[in-house]
């Protein structure tokens, strides 16, 4: 990938730049919005990173400009900025908001995921992994053709989960997506929904789709 870096902070900007290149992509950096705006309008990027509190123009400012202009580019802010107001707000014009700090892991998480969202399409509504499929319209699940009850939370992140099939899922990306929770609220909700959700899925089958990746998150796929 071709990424875009809107940072000031050099220790930030070295942090995630390092992260990127060691996985093969190419990060160009721009420290202040003036210079992140002319080298975002030149495109060719997969997607742009962009920190809210930049010098000479602000990262809100930068990409509303480039949105009022049609420049459609998958965009994440990086921010210290993390209160509600201001993640609705630079979720009105970003695909994603990630608030400082934050481990590279989940950016590169993240990354991943506005770069293979649809742009301007429909959202898949069957989703399936070996002989697990969901049916959204419906809102229905079956395994091995077997139908599997599920309650609405249980049916949420099971979606999340393969949305992002074969790629860690963290517990942060868990909690705003599933529940909409901006912050840590220092229970273990995630791991007794997984578990529950392990129950309902795994449980009585040769094969475990739902898989823990230590220290990162959960995953679903059906690799041996």
């Amino acid at each position: 990938m071709r990424l875009l870096l809107l940072e000031d902070e050099l220790d930030t900007a070295n942090y995630v730049i390092r992260g990127f290149e060691q996985h093969d992509d190419v990060v160009v950096h721009a420290g202040d919005g003036h210079t992140g705006l002319l080298m975002a309008m030149e495109g060719g990027y997969d997607a742009l990173m962009i920190d809210r509190m930049l010098p000479g123009l602000d990262g809100l400012k930068v990409l509303s400009m480039l949105r009022a202009g049609g420049d459609r580019t998958p965009a994440i802010f990086l921010t210290a900025v993390g209160g509600l107001k201001d993640r609705i707000e630079g979720l009105d014009l970003a695909d994603d908001y990630l608030v400082k700090p934050f481990a590279f892991a989940e950016l590169q998480a993240r990354i991943g995921a506005i770069c293979r969202r649809p742009q301007g399409q429909v959202q898949d509504t069957m989703l399936k992994v070996a002989d697990l499929e969901i049916d959204l319209l419906r809102r229905t699940v079956q395994r091995a053709g077997q139908a599997v009850a599920l309650q609405p939370t249980e049916l949420r992140l099971l979606e999340c989960l393969l949305r992002q099939k074969g790629r860690v899922v963290t517990r942060t990306m868990l909690l705003e997506d599933v529940w909409e929770f901006h912050f840590d609220p220092g229970t273990n909700i995630v791991e007794t929904h997984i578990s529950r959700l392990r129950a309902k899925i795994d449980r009585g089958y040769d094969r475990e789709l739902i898989r823990t990746v230590r220290g990162s998150g959960y995953m679903i796929d059906d690799s041996d």
